[in-house]
């Protein structure tokens, strides 16, 4: 290591080595977030998808909205059930 004429190669091998392993850290850590962020983000859906079950579990009751003070509602206008509504009479033609 006393000849001058190989010191400008260890000098430039070691800085070579530094710049490689500083390299493989910067992937190795841009690698661990993005597994980090598939994890975070799979455990998001996760929750969400129990959320949407939920609220479609509310739904398939036939009701979106528990009211009792609104009584049945009828989105086409039509008559209420008591009084000769469209369930208790038959069309004529």
């Amino acid at each position: 290591m006393t000849d001058p004429s190989t010191l400008w190669l260890t000098v430039t091998n070691i800085a070579l080595g530094i710049v490689t392993v500083t390299c493989i850290l910067a992937v190795g850590v841009g690698v661990v977030q993005e597994l980090a962020a598939r994890a975070r983000k799979r455990a998001e859906l996760s929750k969400l998808n129990q959320e949407v079950s939920d609220l479609a579990a509310a739904f398939s009751r036939g009701h979106a909205f528990d009211s009792p003070s609104l009584g049945v509602t009828m989105a086409d206008g039509g008559e209420e059930f008591g009084k000769g509504g469209a369930l208790g009479k038959t069309e004529e033609r």
